[in-house]
C-alpha cells in the first residue's frame, strides 16, 4: 500500500487489464510531447493536412448548427450521407452498397478499424498485416483479443506486400488480412496485379480482408485499386474510408465502413453501447463534402504532388535515400547511412536543429532505419526543414 500526502493508506491498487498492458505507447506521441515545449520547431510528423476544410464544407456545417440540428442521428448514419456514400461508391468503384444495412458512418476510421476488429475477432485469432503499417493496426488487434502477425516489407519491394509472403503466414487461426494502402507511413501503393493475388489469396483460405482506403484519394501518377472492387471480394472484404484526408477533415471525425449486411450489424452493435453516433455536425459537414468537394480535393491533390516531388528530390539530395510515395502525403527516407537509430536520430534531429519527425519503428520492425516525413505543410516549411536535415547529415556524417 501507498501513503497519500494526506497519510492516509491507499488500500486499494487497481489491475490493468493484460491487452493494455502489451499495448506499446505510440512512437509518435512520445515526439509530440516533447515538440509541444519547444518554440520554433518544423513539424514534418503530424500525418494532418494543413489546409483548412473548404469554406463551403464549413459553412453547411455552420448553418445546421444555427437550425438547431444537434441531437442524434440513426446509429448508422443520417440516412441522406449514406444514400450519398453509396452512390459515391457506385459511381467511383461500381460498388454496390446498400445504405440501410451495408454501410455504418464511424467516428473517423480509427473508430471503423476498431468495430471491424471487435466484430470479427475471438480471442487467439491471427491477423496478418504489412510491416511497416500504420500504429493503430497491431493495437486495435490486441485490443480485441487477437494475435497481430506481421508480414516484412522492404524498400527493395517499394514497401508493397506480396502474396505468397501472407500466405506463408497463414495458419488454423488465422481469421483476416488487414491492409492499408495507400499506406501510412511509406507511401506505397498496391498495383492492382498484386492486391488480385491477395484476393486469390483471401478467398482460397476464406479470410476476411479489412481494407483501410483513407488515402484513396491521394495518389499521383498510379490509380488506386479498391480491394472491394476486384472478381468476387466485395462479400470477404470490410472496406473503411473517411474525409479525413483528402477533403482536410480530421477533426471533423467522420468515417466510414461498407461490408456485408451481417458484418455491418455486428460493427453497429458495438457502435451503438460505445458511441451511439457519428457527430451531427461532422456528418453534415461530409454530406456537403460528397455533394461539392471534388474540385477542393482537386486542388489539394495538385499542392500535395508538388511538394512531394520538393521533399523526395530533397532528401535523395542530402543523402538519404527515399523510393518515390505513389500515395498518401508521407515520405519514408533511409537514415542508415548516419548509423543512427530511428529513435536517435529523430530526437536528435528534434533537438538540435527543430525539425519534427516519426522513427520508423514506431510502424514496426521493418521501419527501424527509417523515419517518416508528412509533406502536408507549407513548400516554404518543408525547404527550410530540408535545409536544416542537410546541416544535420553534415554533421554527423
Amino acid at each position: 500500500m501507498t501513503i497519500n500526502p494526506q497519510g492516509q493508506q491507499d488500500k486499494y491498487r487497481g489491475k490493468i487489464s493484460q491487452r493494455v498492458e502489451r499495448l506499446s505507447p505510440s512512437g509518435i506521441r512520445k515526439f509530440f510531447d516533447l515538440l509541444a515545449s519547444m518554440e520554433g520547431v518544423i513539424s514534418l510528423g503530424v500525418g494532418e493536412p494543413d489546409f483548412a476544410t473548404p469554406w463551403h464544407i464549413r459553412e453547411a456545417a455552420i448553418y445546421s448548427l444555427e437550425r438547431g440540428y444537434t441531437m442524434y442521428t440513426s446509429n448508422l448514419g443520417m440516412p441522406e450521407l449514406r444514400e450519398l456514400l453509396s452512390r459515391y461508391l457506385k459511381d467511383t468503384y461500381n460498388l454496390e452498397y446498400e445504405p440501410g444495412g451495408e454501410l455504418l458512418i464511424t467516428v473517423g476510421v480509427s473508430e471503423a478499424l476498431d468495430l471491424a476488429m471487435r466484430a470479427i475477432i475471438d480471442p487467439g485469432d491471427e491477423v496478418i498485416m504489412p510491416d511497416p503499417c500504420y500504429v493503430a493496426y497491431s493495437s486495435c488487434v490486441i485490443l480485441a483479443g487477437g494475435i497481430p502477425v506481421m508480414v516484412p516489407t522492404s524498400e527493395e519491394n517499394s514497401f508493397e506486400v506480396s502474396a505468397a509472403d501472407i500466405e506463408a503466414q497463414i495458419t488454423s487461426k488465422t481469421r483476416a488480412i488487414l491492409l492499408g494502402y495507400p499506406s501510412n507511413p511509406t507511401g506505397a501503393v498496391m498495383p492492382k496485379d498484386k492486391l488480385k493475388q491477395v484476393a486469390e489469396v483471401a478467398r482460397r483460405h476464406n479470410l476476411a480482408v479489412v481494407s483501410d482506403e483513407i488515402y484513396a484519394k491521394l495518389v499521383y501518377g498510379v490509380p488506386h485499386t479498391c480491394l472491394a472492387a476486384l472478381p468476387g471480394m466485395k462479400g470477404q472484404t470490410i472496406l473503411l474510408g473517411g474525409f479525413s484526408k483528402a477533403y482536410a477533415m480530421t477533426g471533423w471525425r467522420i468515417g466510414y465502413a461498407a461490408a456485408s449486411s451481417e458484418i455491418i450489424s455486428a460493427m453497429t452493435k458495438v457502435h451503438q453501447y460505445t458511441i451511439m453516433s457519428a457527430p451531427t455536425m461532422g456528418q453534415v459537414a461530409a454530406i456537403e463534402a460528397l455533394r461539392a468537394g471534388k474540385d477542393s480535393v482537386a486542388e489539394m491533390v495538385e499542392d500535395y504532388n508538388r511538394r512531394r516531388l520538393v521533399i523526395v528530390e530533397g532528401l535523395n539530395d542530402i543523402g538519404l535515400s527515399c523510393f518515390e510515395p505513389k500515395g498518401a502525403f508521407y515520405a519514408f527516407p533511409s537514415i542508415k547511412a548516419t548509423g543512427m537509430t530511428s529513435e536517435e536520430f529523430a530526437e536528435k534531429l528534434l533537438i538540435e536543429e527543430k525539425v519534427a519527425v516519426v522513427p520508423g519503428n514506431a510502424f514496426g520492425k521493418c521501419g527501424e532505419g527509417y523515419v517518416r516525413c508528412c509533406y502536408a505543410t507549407s513548400l516554404a516549411d518543408i525547404e527550410e526543414a530540408l535545409s536544416r536535415i542537410k546541416r544535420f547529415v553534415d554533421r554527423h556524417c
